[in-house]
């Protein structure tokens, strides 16, 4: 007769949970602008275009059409700062434009929107994963003024750079043989770096 097992008598272990210490999120509005197409192919054009820090939710919301450019405010996500990315935060912030980057992943390209904000982040190695990928854009957004300040305060907190160490070097001559040249026990045909053998005169 099989057994039953009723789910009340299962032991009760810990919940996961999956925590980051002291991570930081901010939301971020993205802006996405919407031009005519330059193929016959792609009607319009569509690039991510600025961000904007603290906005609130958004699906789209038109914010201002100018002849054949449209910008909308396609969404607002979370930006977050994980400790284990300070260094990735710290290599952004020493490029010439400090940025951002936005994931655009597309949807269905019937649909007056083809396009899905996925992703915000601050690290450029977890954008360079995405731009792996054949499917999702990957659109590079410098960061306003008020925003790089806010990671870069949270750089000085979290991250701290690795002291250069000298190697000591090996003092053990290595420069003494070359591949078994001068070797006596290896058969060579010749060796200029053998010293000639004395000849035994006979008396």
């Amino acid at each position: 007769m099989g057994q039953t097992t009723d789910k009340n008598c299962l032991p009760k272990g810990p919940r996961l949970k999956f925590e980051y210490p002291e991570s930081q999120s901010l939301p971020l509005g993205v802006v996405v602008k919407r031009s005519i197409g330059v193929t016959r192919w792609a009607k319009y054009a569509w690039k991510a275009s600025a961000v904007l820090p603290g906005a609130g939710p958004a699906d789209w919301k038109l914010l201002r059409s100018d002849g054949d450019v449209t910008e909308f405010h396609a969404a607002t996500l979370p930006l977050t700062l994980y400790v284990s990315d300070a260094e990735a935060y710290a290599h952004e912030l020493q490029a010439r434009t400090p940025s951002v980057y936005a994931v655009l992943r597309p949807r269905d390209v019937n649909a007056e929107v083809p396009w899905t904000v996925a992703l915000v982040t601050a690290s450029p190695y977890e954008a360079q994963d995405y731009c792996d990928s054949a499917e999702e854009l990957v659109e590079k957004i410098p960061m306003p003024d008020g925003l790089g300040a806010w990671i870069t305060a949270f750089v000085e907190k979290h991250y701290e750079e690795e002291a250069f160490v000298k190697r000591r070097r090996n003092k053990t001559r290595v420069d003494q043989s070359q591949d078994g040249i001068g070797d006596p026990r290896i058969r060579q045909v010749s060796d200029v770096y053998r010293a000639p053998r004395r000849k035994e005169v006979l008396n």
